[in-house]
């Protein structure tokens, strides 16, 4: 990927011919060059040529220079002395629109969080509406070096890089080491789905250093297996693992549409049973779709681009009824699994079938039937399936044991692949005998597992961390928190609400998105307007502006482990209820019913209760504030000592009190 379409010394940039450098940009871009892009163009080098003369003895300009993630290039990058502006143009714009001013925020935020060239330089974010009416603006540090936006005109830039340049001190930087440094983009999923749909390469949007086991590794991996597969006509099933936050619906994501584009008769699908991760991440690429349209002067209705989004990705649970309605092949040969630890155990499958589609017969399981249908092709197909450790969060979720069980004993002419950490980590298969036919019968792939969190891009540890936290482990969760995350990871506890709102508004910028979560079962939070009974519209929690009350950033209504897994946030408050309480060193878990909690026996439904908790704990891409009440001596189902140890745990790990 070419980081900018033109770059130069400003001298040289002053005295290259206007044509010279429109020709460079042009060359560039990969689209049908339109007027107004060209003449955008035009206007933005006599405008910066006229008031960077000044700097002619220093500096560098760079024009569309690569935010990756974003899937965008931002307009301007300047770099005087020590100072990095970015800067986003609106040409003939007499208004300074809030939209604008947080996209050139967000260019700036992801410099400061992505490019470690500019982890430790002056960041300057400059909207320039060039017809607009001069502001009186004032430097001030937004984030540590990072600055709030500046608004400006045509004639006022001069000016306010000169106010910019007043905090500079005797370093410079060295603009083309500043430009080659290394990128390490950590989109969210949704940005990840809307970028690949829009035919960006992984390689483009995913880190690549060497921590990291590349995502891209991973594809080639299973492309790899896929064409061996095509070219010898066998069925093959891969599980990909990962801890939360790895990528791995990502890398699912990044599989299914490079398959849909190598061969159109292959036909490749993203299924998940995560319903609302299905609804959030169909509509984020339905509204991208019409916006692009919309910028590029066409007309697309929200219903022409749904057609697409929703063949792209869909329910298991649909293809699962369509494969119900006959009994022969589907049309895709590539199919992803989206957390297919999920997937229903027999007896759930069999209940829900009678209960809802008059099926008395049906008496096996989800994976097995899922299985039996790609089975149903005569010469090859290829299952992905993505599998999370520790993430089955309901009842009849089968884990991983009943997909190797239905390929042991149904299925044992396909050709299993799977990494070693299925074999080595309780939390993907306990039981022996599993282990061992893997062992005799598949083929372990050391790229198929994916072990750093790229989530919480400012702390690979988190999951190792918060995995030690559930296990009571104080001395490893000391240890862990002490090295790898109090100066990198922001996790903060309270036992006041409002001030847990108010650390995360005050922590999010430009279109971050915060938001408060809990569990399903933490239904005495009610006291403080904390209803986890009260359903969000997915979607419209992840995805609409921060002015909308039913969005996440408003903080009215509450997601559970149900609506986020899978998802994610940039800035969470997690809220902890009685359901889920520390008591002489051992986790209590209950549900409640009536008026009173009951305990809970069963060992699978405290593994529920314990994912749960896990599910929440990792969702926040950025940090997180822990909301843990004082309760209530008066109130029966909200005594103190039910909150009060898991506080103090948490405190003696470290974590600060807000």
């Amino acid at each position: 990927m070419t980081r900018a379409y033109y770059s130069n010394t400003i001298k040289n940039f002053l005295h290259d011919s206007n044509n010279d450098i429109l020709g460079q940009l042009a060359r560039h871009h990969n689209h049908a060059l339109e007027d107004l892009q060209r003449n955008a163009w035009l206007k933005q080098i006599d405008i910066l040529k006229n008031t960077l003369q000044y700097f002619e003895k220093d500096g560098y300009i760079f024009f569309e220079f690569a935010i990756p993630r974003m899937g965008k290039r931002v307009d301007n990058i300047i770099i005087i002395d020590d100072s990095v502006f970015i800067i986003e143009f609106k040409v003939g714009s007499i208004t300074y629109d809030n939209y604008a001013i947080e996209q050139v925020l967000d260019y700036a935020v992801d410099l400061k969080n992505f490019h470690e060239g500019s982890h430790d330089n002056k960041l300057f974010p400059f909207l320039i509406a060039t017809e607009a009416n001069p502001v009186n603006n004032k430097v001030e540090i937004l984030d540590e070096k990072l600055f709030n936006p500046l608004l400006v005109n045509k004639d006022t830039i001069l000016e306010n890089i000169k106010a910019c340049l007043t905090y500079s001190n005797t370093n410079k930087i060295d603009p083309l080491l500043w430009a080659n440094a290394i990128y390490k983009p950590t989109p969210t999923i949704i940005e990840a789905a809307q970028a690949l749909y829009k035919g960006h390469n992984v390689k483009e949007i995913s880190r690549s250093d060497a921590g990291a086991i590349n995502l891209s590794i991973t594809t080639e991996k299973i492309n790899e297996i896929i064409e061996y597969s095509k070219s010898n006509n066998l069925k093959s099933i891969c599980f990909i693992t990962g801890v939360p936050g790895a990528g791995k619906t990502l890398a699912g994501l990044n599989i299914a549409n490079e398959r849909m584009n190598i061969d159109e008769n292959e036909h490749a699908v993203f299924l998940s049973g995560n319903g609302p991760l299905v609804e959030v991440l169909r509509e984020a690429l339905t509204r991208d779709e019409v916006s692009n349209a919309k910028e590029n002067g066409k007309r697309l209705t929200k219903r022409e681009a749904a057609i697409k989004s929703h063949a792209f990705i869909q329910n298991i649970h649909h293809f699962r009824d369509d494969a119900l309605i006959n009994d022969k092949a589907p049309i895709e040969k590539v199919v992803v699994f989206d957390e297919a630890q999920r997937a229903w155990d027999k007896k759930q499958t069999s209940n829900f079938m009678q209960r809802k589609k008059g099926q008395d017969n049906f008496n096996v399981s989800e994976p097995y039937f899922l299985i039996e249908v790609m089975n149903r092709h005569a010469d090859w197909c290829t299952i992905i399936c993505l599998i999370g450790g520790g993430q089955e969060i309901n009842v009849g979720e089968a884990g991983l044991e009943e997909w190797i069980s239905s390929l042991k004993n149904n299925f044992f002419e396909w050709n299993v692949f799977y990494s070693n950490l299925i074999i080595e980590d309780k939390n993907y298969l306990k039981n022996n005998d599993l282990k061992q036919w893997l062992k005799e019968n598949a083929k372990a792939e050391e790229n198929l597992h994916l072990s750093v969190s790229v989530r919480s891009f400012r702390s690979e540890k988190l999951s190792e961390f918060i995995h030690s936290v559930l296990d009571i482990n104080l001395l490893k969760s000391k240890e862990i928190y002490k090295q790898y995350i109090k100066n990198h990871y922001p996790i903060k506890i309270t036992r006041n609400f409002e001030k847990a709102k108010q650390w995360i508004k005050g922590k999010t910028l430009g279109s971050e998105r915060n938001g408060v979560v809990a569990s399903s079962g933490a239904y005495r939070l009610r006291p403080y307007a904390i209803n986890v009974k009260s359903k969000i519209d997915a979607p419209i929690w992840f995805l609409n502006g921060k002015n909308d009350v039913r969005s996440s950033c408003f903080h009215e209504e509450i997601a559970t482990e149900f609506d986020i897994q899978g998802l994610e946030l940039d800035w969470i408050c997690v809220c902890w209820d009685g359901d889920f309480y520390l008591k002489n060193n051992e986790w209590i878990y209950r549900k409640f019913k009536g008026t009173k909690w009951q305990n809970i026996h069963k060992e699978i439904t405290k593994n529920y209760l314990l994912n749960a908790y896990r599910v929440l704990l990792t969702r926040a891409r950025q940090g997180m504030i822990i909301f843990i009440p004082y309760g209530s001596k008066e109130d029966k189902t909200r005594l103190p000592e039910y909150y009060d140890a898991t506080f103090k745990y948490l405190k003696e790990i470290g974590i600060e009190e807000v």
